[in-house]
């Protein structure tokens, strides 16, 4: 508005001129004004483009990981008039976001950062300046589970967290908003609170939870397009304040009846709440499974049934080796550990199942695949089809297949692992890392990986295949459905075994080649049906 205005008084200027100029003035002395105006105007629009940026809301993002990355990528698209950065301290990730080849793969990401970035998204390593600048500061940093000292095994270590909160504090002169983006226990942002509060320098900040509910290979789309999103704060005016101004981000594009509003502790445990659900169901079809195989029953078929009463629905029913991921196991063990410290036994020991039962059916996939082929693996190979926890996504964190490769592994299996996008590194690294390390920063994880004549990692289904006794699908990629079983038997060894973790392929349609094909909570094969059951531990 102001610009227009601004060029219509040039504009009046200039007519003034002409009207009071007599006689009327020669071609150069209009060419002359014409161009005083143009030169006008185009101060006029740097003057306002100038105005405008340093007016522009700024969002700064601290951690460049699976959530942030996308999170903030889908803010900067929706909300142009908003300035955002992602900082890190990693360097490499950092080069990465700013190139062609996206540190993450997640479908769709690719374009929407191409869209914005330059524009208003931006990525940097520059962290304490950028903390500095903004209003709103979110946190996406890693709580990994600690694994040492108390709670360890269950309880989120919050180092990291703790450590953007002190340097908020130390950097920020002027008022801030901080955004709880990681999964953290309950009471966390009281801690933050505290920190924040004795940074001695007047600066007030307003905390709120603002937990993602995301699901990898389709987080573009859960960010287009939520069932919900969760914004907790204090019940005070101040916090009902920042809640309302982290509310107007988002109602850029989501609708207002879905953007819910809770105190901080809801909204803190609501996320821990969702993932354990949603983990139960998928542990309670896998016990289903076991039984399944004991009583000749299908579980594709008893889950079909159950999900179509409606008070339980057909989602997160589908039985597999196992489940894996960033959030579920470590989200259920921190919910544990606040369970134990508040006096709750017995409810920390109802969830530890949900995790026993994961452990459970993976350990018990191993002894199938052992028990099939004479009890033994020892010198045979053994083609690993899939190595990500789930199809379109290259993420390995907690994926079965680390647990089902360390144990065939540990029976002196030869493994041939096809993945079509995890990479032979990521995967050496998966299979000698500890437990919980793969939750820490990138650049302390440990560099060592497996180096053994055991494994290999090839990039193509056929080559993995060939000369192999038998077949692990972990990973459910739709390219899996869709090789040519018949080129593969060929070329495997006898009694060729195929051992589906995910109910992908056909089983009659394998068994009619040639194969001896199991698959988790179906009827046993023939051959299978007769060896010892691989229920027990």
């Amino acid at each position: 508005l102001s610009l227009s205005l601004s060029v219509l008084a040039l504009k009046a200027s200039l007519a003034l001129i002409f009207r009071t100029i007599r006689p009327q003035p020669s071609p150069i002395f209009s060419f002359l004004c014409l161009c005083g105006v143009c030169v006008g105007s185009f101060v006029v629009i740097e003057i306002c483009l100038r105005k405008t940026a340093s007016n522009m809301v700024k969002i700064c993002c601290i951690g460049a990981g699976y959530v942030g990355g996308p999170t903030m990528a889908m803010i900067a698209l929706k909300c142009p008039m908003i300035q955002v950065v992602v900082v890190d301290i990693s360097a490499p990730r950092i080069m990465a976001w700013n190139s062609d080849m996206l540190p993450i793969f997640e479908p769709g990401l690719d374009e929407v950062v191409r869209a914005c970035r330059g524009r208003n998204l931006f990525f940097s390593t520059d962290v304490e300046k950028h903390v500095a600048e903004a209003e709103i500061v979110f946190v996406s940093v890693n709580t990994p589970t600690k694994t040492r000292g108390l709670g360890a095994g269950k309880a989120a270590d919050l180092t990291y967290w703790e450590s953007a909160a002190r340097m908020i504090g130390d950097v920020s002169k002027s008022d801030k908003i901080v955004v709880e983006k990681s999964t953290v226990p309950v009471k966390t942002a009281e801690a933050i609170e505290k920190i924040l509060s004795h940074s001695h320098n007047g600066i007030r900040f307003q905390i709120l939870s603002n937990p993602e509910f995301l699901a990898e290979g389709t987080a573009m789309e859960d960010l287009r397009n939520p069932d919900r999103v969760l914004i907790g704060g204090r019940e005070t005016p101040e916090g009902q304040k920042a809640i309302q101004v982290l509310k107007d981000v988002y109602a850029h594009w989501v609708p207002e009846d879905r953007i819910l509003t809770t105190n901080l502790w809801s909204a803190e445990l609501s996320k821990l709440a969702a993932n354990a659900f949603l983990a139960q169901r998928i542990s309670s079809v896998n016990a289903m499974s076991a039984l399944c195989e004991a009583t000749g029953a299908d579980v594709s078929q008893v889950a079909y049934a159950i999900g179509k009463d409606s008070r339980i629905g057909p989602r997160f029913l589908n039985a597999s080796v196992g489940f894996g991921g960033s959030c579920f196991q470590k989200d259920i063990l921190n919910l544990v550990y606040i369970c134990e410290c508040n006096g709750l036994t017995e409810v920390a020991n109802y969830w530890k199942q949900v995790v026993h039962i994961n452990d459970y059916q993976k350990s018990r996939f191993v002894r199938r695949v052992v028990s099939s082929m004479f009890n033994t693996v020892s010198g045979k190979k053994i083609a690993i089809l899939g190595f990500a926890f789930k199809k379109d996504t290259g993420d390995t964190r907690e994926t079965p297949a680390i647990d089902v490769c360390n144990g065939l592994l540990g029976d002196n299996g030869m493994l041939s692992i096809y993945d079509p996008l995890v990479k032979e590194d990521q995967i050496r690294r998966d299979l000698a890392m500890n437990k919980f390390d793969w939750d820490h920063p990138h650049h302390l994880q440990p560099v060592t990986s497996v180096d053994l004549k055991q494994l290999s990692v090839v990039s193509d289904a056929y080559e993995a295949t060939k000369d192999a006794h038998g077949i692990c699908i972990i990973t459910e990629w739709d390219e899996f459905k869709k090789l040519d079983y018949k080129r593969i038997y060929d070329n495997m060894q006898k009694p060729a075994f195929i051992f589906d973790g995910r109910n992908v392929v056909n089983a009659d349609e394998l068994r009619r080649i040639g194969f001896i094909v199991y698959s988790v909570g179906k009827p046993l094969d023939p051959w299978i049906k007769d060896l010892p059951a691989a229920g027990t531990s």
